[in-house]
């Protein structure tokens, strides 16, 4: 049965609602990043750009690096704007937009966030790059989704028995990330460790300005926590949905941070900018690899 036009629009030129794509103007192969400026800063890298749009805070660059076809897709910040992209991304991969029905042979798409992320812990220093083995959900968005069978919930007892978690919040999950591009991006230029992702910049991050937390050691919990040898790194507001979309409508996915803060040290890189410009060649040379 063809899907309603109220759970699929498309723009009047056949274009989904908030991306502002079609099918052909989408590579194989897609960077994340949420600035929409640090689209240009991606894409300036490259031999050719063919296509570029921009929607509110939704900008897309296609073109070819080294002879690549990659995709550079602003999403904005959150969850929220995350379960837009990849469902919006996955319409033009998998649905046929005449018929609104979906294609027989689905496209798995390879999706990499490029973003920047504050660490939790003092051994993970500013100006250093983290890949996400997991990320660690705590903001629920995911929950309205069948997404448990992905979720390690073994882990996520651990969890919420070590950190006192408050049953009122939505319940954690921990998803982990593409194998089959973490083996291809990692180096021993990276650090790895799961990737907390908040709903928020401030409280849900352990930030206090005006407001007091309901939970003000949180991110020392954090740091401390361990199981089975695995740590959580940093903080940001979008791995862990992006990982979650991907495994539900059968993507691979990988999240790449530069940490410009270090949340245990105090520390704010004094040059954020360098720290992002060395994550875009290292993620750009790793596509081509």
């Amino acid at each position: 049965m063809p899907i309603k036009e109220s759970e699929l629009i498309l723009n009047p030129d056949g274009s989904v609602y908030h991306l502002n794509l079609k099918p052909e103007n989408i590579a194989k192969d897609i960077i994340f990043v949420g600035d929409q400026d640090r689209v240009e800063r991606i894409s300036r890298h490259f031999d050719s750009i063919e296509f570029t749009t921009q929607k509110r805070e939704f900008k897309t660059h296609t073109g070819y690096y080294k002879g690549k076809r990659i995709s550079v897709i602003s999403t904005g910040i959150g969850p929220d704007n995350i379960d837009i992209v990849m469902n919006e991304l996955d319409a033009l991969a998998n649905i046929d937009l005449n018929t609104r029905t979906e294609k027989q042979k689905l496209t798995s798409l390879n999706i990499v966030r490029v973003g920047t992320s504050g660490s939790i812990r003092a051994d993970v220093p500013i100006d250093s790059i983290v890949l996400s083995t997991h990320g660690l959900d705590l903001n629920g968005m995911l929950h309205y989704y069948n997404i448990l069978p992905y979720s390690n919930e073994h882990m996520v007892d651990a969890f919420i028995a070590y950190t006192d978690w408050n049953p009122y919040k939505a319940r954690p999950l921990i998803i982990e990330n593409s194998d089959e591009l973490e083996k291809r991006f990692e180096s021993k230029d990276v650090f790895k460790g799961v990737t907390a992702t908040a709903g928020g910049f401030y409280g849900p991050q352990g930030r206090i300005l005006r407001l007091s937390l309901h939970d003000p050691n949180l991110n020392d919990k954090l740091e401390k926590f361990e199981y089975q040898g695995i740590r959580i790194t940093n903080f940001e507001m979008e791995t862990s949905v992006i990982f979650g979309m991907a495994k539900l409508l059968g993507h691979h996915a990988l999240s790449l941070n530069a940490v410009i803060a270090n949340r245990a040290t105090k520390q704010f890189s004094s040059d954020p900018g360098q720290v992002v410009n060395k994550l875009i060649s290292y993620t750009l040379n790793k596509f081509i690899d």
